[in-house]
């Protein structure tokens, strides 16, 4: 089969590097992709929100199927606008990606189907979010409703801070369109958990639990980022705990968006946090979650694809999906600067040396000039490790850290070595 994956990121580049093992690809693009892609896959400059320009290579290039990887297409139709051509792609159409591009609907799905969440509020108009937030406890969090690059939620501790973060998302559109409408929930504490799963639209099959870091700095400091690192398997999340989130999240979440004539076909990314009430939905996604990706993939033992298309099929029921009993960890190489402003064009020195230890990068925001990969973006590379314990994995992963290395290089010292997110 000839393969389109869509998206330009580290996620993409995991995805690139996990469809090619499958014996029934035959060839692979992506578009736009990146430097690093480009090494693996025939990149096409094209970009994710061009329908029309994709459907048109899709078709005079003979590829059988499409794969997804960014949340902004998928909220914005392009199953729906692949499918109305009878093209074959994987990812929820635009009435069930809403998942994730509306945290007000997620919201209250999760209210309307007893999912247990934090307790939250809607607001569409300034003056009554600012009243409502007045009469809170603190420490508590706002959410722009829209999709904000991962960047639009708060956490506050403060009323000062509070009042002073919902004009920024409202008033002063901080996250543009996506904070026009806002919600405002509790503060919930305890251990996070990512668990991406594969949907047919009936059927959810959760995959191998990892953990996140959002943060920019050390010990949790700093602004939030699109993600810093990530490992997998997470410390806390046992087996006993992933059979009551099948009952009370995983399940009744698929059951609700098919009552809902949301039938959701693609991954569902469940962020999950572990509070003294039990297991609570922090939030969802509509896709691969990055950096997650790139510590869960490495660890799939069956053939990505032949997973996709029974997600695609509707015979997911039918699949059985092993994992390796490994770890892994991926940690995050930026730019000095991120998630605010930053420099671009600077050498990376050391990626060849990576090959010979066994470690991956996977690129992030990289270009070629003159020949040699320079840096292009906020998260530039993610360093990826495997090892038989997480301890190994973590250690592995740091000394490709080492290895690597361009102007202004920032990454978290913590990756899978702090008990909590």
């Amino acid at each position: 089969m000839n393969v389109l994956v869509v998206g330009s990121g580290g996620r993409e580049h995991a995805l690139v590097w996990k469809l090619k093992q499958s014996p029934l690809v035959e060839k692979i693009y992506c578009a736009p992709g990146n430097a690093g892609i480009a090494e693996e896959a025939e990149c096409v400059s094209i970009a994710p929100m061009e329908f029309e320009r994709l459907i048109d290579f899709v078709k005079k290039n003979a590829v059988d199927y499409t794969v997804i990887g960014m949340d902004d297409p998928l909220a914005g139709g392009i199953v729906d606008a692949f499918e109305a051509e009878g093209l074959k792609v994987f990812g929820p159409k635009k009435n069930a990606a809403i998942l994730e591009s509306s945290k007000a609907f997620s919201k209250n799905l999760m209210k309307k189907y007893g999912i247990p969440t934090a307790k939250y509020e809607v607001f569409s108009e300034y003056e009554k979010a600012k009243e409502y937030l007045s009469k809170q406890e603190m420490p508590i969090v706002i959410k722009a409703d829209g999709l904000a690059l991962g960047k639009g939620v708060l956490i506050c501790k403060t009323m000062e801070e509070a009042q002073s973060g919902l004009a920024e998302m409202m008033l002063d559109k901080k996250f543009g369109a996506a904070g026009a409408t806002v919600v405002i929930e509790e503060f919930m504490e305890g251990p996070e958990v990512s668990i991406l799963s594969f949907c047919d639209g009936k059927t959810v099959i959760p995959m191998v639990s990892a953990q996140d870091h959002k943060r920019a700095l050390d010990f949790d400091e700093g602004l939030n980022t699109g993600g810093m690192g990530a490992f997998s398997p997470s410390k806390f999340y046992t087996d006993k705990m992933d059979e009551e989130c099948m009952k009370t999240i995983f399940q009744p979440t698929v059951d609700a968006m098919a009552k809902e004539g949301r039938p959701f076909v693609g991954i569902i990314y469940f962020g999950l946090m572990y509070t003294k009430n039990g297991m609570r939905v922090i939030e969802y996604n509509a896709r691969f979650g990055d950096p997650e990706t790139q510590a869960v993939l490495p660890r799939l033992k069956t053939d990505l694809l032949e997973i996709m298309l029974a997600c695609t099929n509707g015979t997911l029921d039918k699949m059985q999906i092993e994992w390796y009993d490994n770890a892994a960890v991926c940690v995050v190489l930026a730019s000095g600067g991120y998630p605010e402003s930053y420099e671009k064009g600077y050498p990376i020195t050391g990626l060849e040396s990576l090959e010979t230890k066994g470690i991956m990068a996977f690129h992030a925001g990289t270009a070629k000039k003159d020949g040699n990969f320079v840096t292009n973006g906020g998260r530039v590379l993610g360093i990826t490790a495997v090892g038989e314990s997480l301890d190994e994995a973590i250690k592995k992963a740091y000394e490709g850290v080492e290895m690597v290395d361009f102007e202004k290089k920032h990454f978290r010292r913590d990756i899978g070595i702090k008990k909590y997110n």
